[in-house]
């Protein structure tokens, strides 16, 4: 009997340490993979970027399913966190899986749960930007939803944040549609208002009297962050350890869907001449140059529920113009 007993206590002890590693230690030996990227000084930025979280709303998302992506994400989030103190984190978009038709109360439990998930401690700065599925495609985007989210992130459609010299220049993608409708036109004209407040900035002619009555930057290009990638054929360019498998690469983009129109790809990109492009939407991580100059990374999805290997990316920024990138 005592014989039986002792295998019963070590095999709910095994049961115990299997569900313990399984449930958090996991996550500590995969993340510990990942590390800061080499920089020798002490003023960069330590940015976290995530994207693509899809947390599942009352209508698509089955509790069970749910409950356990969410605590996959809250453990690999949570995780990260400890391990590498960023001081400040991005998710580029697509925060939500059904924000596009969430109900007013199904609205507060989807908030409920992200800041649960997202928690963070007071000195991690985090930044959300919206997506597609946050507010709704572009036919599916009204004023009501936008300022919604705007006002629970605190963010705007187009916006520049600046940490430590470093311009962070955010962009409601959605609204990228350039068939002029009020949200549209509103955001393409602050967006033209900022390039010509940095453009100002950055050569140095900001008393002058073209200049006059412009928001005031860090004289440095910015970091261009948005949902959407800029325009691409397919992924069949794109590299790095995450990109799409082999038989999806070659699929076509459309415009406005997929990634946003060439014309407004090529706005941004004269407006702005950014030094670095940070993107989502398509589930998958790509590394792309457009027009031999302009650097983009496309950061995989967070939700396991979108891919098996979700991602997120650690970059060292500085004020010159370079960036360390590791993922």
């Amino acid at each position: 009997m005592m014989a039986r007993g002792r295998l019963a206590v070590s095999f709910i002890l095994a049961l115990v340490c299997f569900f313990i590693f399984s449930e958090y230690g996991i996550y500590y030996a995969v993340i510990l993979r990942c590390s800061w990227p080499d920089s020798d000084s002490h003023s960069a930025v330590r940015a976290l970027f995530l994207s693509d979280t899809h947390l599942l709303g009352t209508i698509k998302g089955h509790w069970f399913d749910k409950l356990r992506r969410e605590w996959q994400m809250e453990r690999a989030f949570q995780t990260s966190l400890w391990l590498f103190k960023p001081e400040v984190v991005f998710i580029l978009g697509d925060v939500f899986d059904e924000g596009k038709w969430s109900s007013p109360e199904d609205w507060e439990d989807d908030i409920r749960r992200f800041k649960r998930i997202f928690r963070h401690p007071s000195d991690t700065e985090l930044v959300v930007l919206i997506g597609n599925h946050d507010i709704g495609f572009h036919y599916e985007m009204t004023l009501q939803k936008l300022e919604r989210f705007e006002q629970v992130f605190n963010v705007t459609s187009a916006r520049i944040l600046t940490i430590r010299e470093v311009n962070f220049l955010l962009v409601n993608s959605v609204a990228l549609h350039g068939d002029h409708c009020p949200i549209c036109q509103r955001v393409e004209n602050e967006l033209y208002k900022l390039s010509h407040g940095l453009n100002c900035s950055i050569q140095g002619t900001e008393h002058d009297d073209h200049c006059k009555n412009t928001d005031t930057f860090a004289p440095t290009a910015p970091i261009l962050l948005q949902h959407y990638p800029l325009y691409r054929v397919s992924d069949a360019m794109c590299t790095g350890v995450d990109a799409a498998p082999l038989n999806e690469r070659y699929q076509q983009f459309h415009e406005r869907y997929d990634v946003i129109s060439q014309v407004a790809s090529k706005k941004l990109l004269w407006w702005f001449r950014p030094r670095l492009i940070l993107s989502g939407h398509t589930h998958s991580g790509c590394e792309v140059v457009h027009e031999n100059r302009y650097p983009e990374v496309s950061v995989p999805s967070f939700n396991w529920r979108n891919r098996n290997n979700p991602s997120f990316i650690l970059v060292n920024l500085l004020f010159e113009n370079n960036s360390n990138l590791t993922v």
